[in-house]
């Protein structure tokens, strides 16, 4: 089991690490749609999931995968009535590629935020 951390990868504010490989897999912590260099959170859901897929696709791109490679997503969002467009847009970052998923309606999220992910891939190195 290795935990890989690079310098371009969000940092993680507690004691767990943002990506874990094992046997050929990366597990990725939760991602919450907060800008990496800016700390900024956007307000809107469609920006928040855009964001929250864009930290997912940087830190497989830095462990050595892609979101072409994703097996599973766990998709938490604050309110159920935000499915339909946290849907759309992630449908748009995924085009085809269709891994399986789970949207879990939860009540409050980290620092006010709307959606967290959580994603399992394949590795590439």
């Amino acid at each position: 089991m290795e935990s890989i951390q690079t310098p371009n990868m969000p940092k993680s504010n507690g004691h767990y690490s943002q990506c874990i490989k094992h046997n050929g897999v990366l597990y990725l912590s939760g991602q919450l749609p907060i800008d990496p260099l800016t700390k900024v959170i956007p307000k809107t859901i469609e920006e928040q999931t855009d964001l929250a897929l864009k930290n997912v696709e940087l830190i497989l791109t830095e462990a050595g995968s892609s979101k072409k490679q994703i097996i599973q997503m766990r998709v938490y969002i604050s309110n159920i009535k935000l499915w339909d467009k946290v849907n759309e847009r992630y449908s748009m970052f995924f085009e085809e590629h269709k891994p399986v998923r789970s949207i879990v309606p939860t009540r409050d999220l980290h620092f006010a935020c709307l959606i967290e992910i959580e994603a399992t891939a394949v590795c590439n190195k």
